[in-house]
């Protein structure tokens, strides 16, 4: 059994939300294999596509550390029994990719991020390609705004490229919360290898279906393998304070085997 998802793979929260449909997967299903092919994604496993949503966004993430709204650990209950804390670690550079800051919620965004997918009409290969304004599953008048993982946003985020800032008018746009919530989960494990420049990192795509496990390291080249193609993004300031960031859209850099 298997499902796919439409993937742009020069958009490093699509990448990386992939590699969290392949984390979700095989804890769901104790055995899963992922890799890319002609702009999609495919998953083998024991599920489909909705049936890992289904169970997936029936969960209630919860904060691990009651008195931290903006970092505090998450913990996604089982069937999945996953932590997610990569923005905590300093030493695998995880802290390096975080892109939200100050009043943002991060345990918020995440419910809001996976509650808006609990409708079946979006469990579509083009989930990812699924954009509209979130609310607060808690306070449905509330609207939500993005980690900005999706490179689409980055862009049109500063100043600079609009004449004005979105961010600092507080004003609320399209979100595309498949890819801002599995791009969470993605990072757990998957990690971008740093380059020589600041906030610069590059991953990874690979052919071959493989494990999680094995995935992870050939992300960032730590193990080598034919096949693979190689993307450049940076974590970019988005706002003229130099504390929110974004993850603008990657260039290939190489071709391997």
């Amino acid at each position: 059994m298997s499902f796919r998802v439409q993937v742009d793979v020069t958009n490093p929260g699509q990448f990386f939300a992939c590699c969290g449909l392949l984390e979700l997967a095989t804890r769901l299903t104790g055995d899963a294999k992922g890799h890319f092919e002609g702009g999609h994604f495919i998953v083998a496993a024991e599920c489909t596509l909705s049936g890992l949503l289904d169970r997936w966004t029936g969960t209630r993430l919860v904060q691990v550390d009651p008195e931290d709204d903006a970092s505090s650990p998450i913990h996604v209950p089982a069937p999945f029994d996953l932590r997610l804390d990569w923005w905590k670690d300093e030493g695998s550079g995880g802290r390096e990719l975080k892109v939200w800051a100050g009043t943002m919620q991060s345990v918020r965004i995440a419910q809001a991020m996976v509650a808006s997918l609990r409708d079946p009409a979006l469990h579509a290969e083009d989930l990812f390609d699924r954009g509209f304004i979130v609310y607060d599953p808690h306070d449905p008048a509330k609207k939500v705004e993005p980690f900005y993982f999706d490179a689409r946003r980055a862009p049109n985020a500063h100043s600079r490229d609009v004449g004005f800032s979105p961010n600092d008018l507080d004003l609320t746009t399209t979100a595309f919360p498949a890819v801002e919530a599995l791009c969470l989960v993605g990072l757990q494990r998957c990690r971008p290898a740093p380059t020589d420049q600041k906030r610069v990192f590059t991953y990874r795509t690979w052919g071959t279906p493989l494990p999680i496990p094995i995935a992870a390291p050939v992300v960032s080249a730590a193990v080598p393998m034919t096949g693979t193609r190689a993307y450049r993004f940076e974590n970019w300031y988005r706002t003229g304070q130099k504390k929110h960031k974004a993850f603008r859209p990657a260039v290939s850099v190489e071709e391997r085997g």
